[in-house]
């Protein structure tokens, strides 16, 4: 049987690995170094899981407890009484799962359908921009002002596309989170109208007199630009 002192000193390996507890109650440790409750069990010939939120927020002996809750509902017959416990448990637990986490499981569901490039440029993104300052944090406890403001420095540097762009994903993982029943709302598309509009692309005008190509050779010299390529074709000209 799974003691406490086993439960703290589990250290996580390369894959996800088991620690028994007993009469299908088993604490998940993740590569990350999370520590999740499951419990394994069968209702109408199906088997089925349940989660009981995360190791050390809750404690052995009270996972324990609500290992024996779902077992007297299932010797009762009542399912839709488990279901609502399930929910209630995810919704315990959504503060205990970390948003890295939570993105990284999002990231490995979409690998089969992306580029390796793309895959590789999603996850880098949230590496470099977002885990830092919110991997930590609980999915559940990500508000949009907290959102922005995270959001707010990548438009600072200049990189408004990127901003964007991480949002987006943000979006998408968060959506992920609501249809495991972890949160409610994405806050990530309310924060999408307050960020800064894309800047319209604006092309040099083509030179097309004397007095113009003398003035473009001249902003050239100054600043080692390159003319536009009609301009070139009028210099060849």
């Amino acid at each position: 049987m799974l003691s406490d002192a086993k439960a703290r000193k589990a250290l996580p390996g390369e894959k996800d690995y088991k620690l028994a507890n007993g009469a299908g109650l088993f604490l998940l440790v993740r590569p990350n170094g999370s520590k999740l409750w499951r419990y394994k069990y069968r209702f109408a010939g199906k088997e089925k899981l349940l989660s009981f939120g995360a190791y050390p927020e809750v404690p052995l002996i009270e996972a324990r407890s609500r290992r024996e809750d779902a077992r007297k509902a299932i010797r009762d017959g009542l399912d839709s009484s488990l279901e609502k416990k399930r929910q209630e448990f995810a919704r315990r637990s959504a503060s205990d799962i970390s948003l890295e986490t939570l993105a990284r499981e999002w990231h490995d569901l979409n690998n089969a359908r992306w580029t390796p490039i793309h895959r590789a440029d999603v996850l880098r993104s949230l590496e470099r921009d977002i885990f830092p300052k919110l991997g930590r944090y609980g999915v559940a406890d990500i508000d949009v002002p907290l959102l922005f403001e995270v959001l707010r420095p990548i438009e600072r540097r200049g990189a408004i596309e990127t901003a964007k762009r991480i949002r987006q994903r943000l979006s998408a993982v968060f959506v992920y989170a609501i249809s495991r029943g972890l949160i409610s709302n994405d806050p990530a598309a309310i924060v999408a109208k307050a960020l800064s509009p894309m800047r319209k692309r604006t092309h040099q005008p083509a030179v097309t007199d004397i007095a113009g190509l003398r003035e473009l050779l001249t902003k050239t010299e100054g600043s080692h630009a390159c003319p536009s390529s009609d301009n070139l074709r009028l210099l060849a000209v």
